[in-house]
């Protein structure tokens, strides 16, 4: 699991630091650092990042009160060199507070919190969703309820998906990643074989040379997701 992160803090030193700790920290993503609350405020796009290394103290707007204009979804662990804040870090929901000079052993624990309540999250996001049937997808400037039931398979295109019916001849098109359908849709009833391919498994009917076929359509299976694939198929081979 990858956690999109970013960094604000008003010290370049502490910036430059904490960039170094992302970097080399293998599931943390950074989408940008910013040397102010208000530049992050005026450009940090909150679909984009789920955890902030946020400092505390810093003018015009503080940490603590940046944190108050942040979605629900968005976490904090809170970076200072000022221990009495503390308590009120906590009473707004953060991770973890680090007081700095903080080393990489401190930093990565707090990382581990982070990606540990996102995995929780994400778990029961998974099981709510698994008890729909359907989900909705942008297109066409509308709005498309599709059939789980339905999906053939789901084919990544830069930007767009395409998503294949059995009961269209047409696949449905959509501005979103293969990483946030892969996420809403349930598993193993539906594995990522490629990186380019989301297949439905109890809609596969033939296997050839290590491709799944649909049709006239031949899909892979990378390396990266043979594993999986294999282990899924062996519970139902003779």
């Amino acid at each position: 699991m990858i956690l999109k992160c970013a960094i604000i803090d008003d010290e370049p030193l502490a910036l430059d630091l904490m960039e170094s700790y992302v970097k080399k920290t293998p599931f943390l993503e950074l989408h940008g650092k910013y040397n102010s609350a208000v530049m992050a405020l005026n450009e940090i796009d909150f679909k984009d990042v789920e955890l902030i290394f946020l400092d505390i103290q810093m003018p015009d707007l503080n940490g603590l009160e940046f944190s108050k204009l942040l979605p629900s979804d968005v976490r904090i662990v809170f970076t200072t060199a000022f221990d009495q804040y503390a308590i009120e870090g906590f009473k707004a929901n953060a991770i973890d507070y680090l007081l700095k000079p903080i080393d990489y052993n401190e930093f990565l624990t707090a990382a581990h919190k982070a990606r540990e309540w996102f995995s929780m999250k994400r778990k029961a996001e998974a099981k709510d969703d698994r008890k729909k049937d359907f989900i909705y997808v942008k297109s066409d400037y509308k709005l498309v309820q599709i059939r789980l039931d339905d999906i053939l398979y789901i084919e990544g295109l830069k930007d767009y998906l395409k998503i294949y019916l059995e009961s269209e001849p047409r696949p449905v098109l959509t501005l979103a990643s293969m990483r946030n359908m892969e996420e809403r849709l349930p598993s193993p009833r539906f594995m990522r074989v490629h990186r380019s391919y989301i297949v439905q498994m109890s809609k596969v009917k033939t296997l050839d040379k290590g491709q799944i076929v649909f049709g006239k359509t031949r899909i892979p299976i990378s390396d990266t997701y043979k594993a999986g694939v294999s282990a899924y198929l062996d519970k139902y081979t003779l």
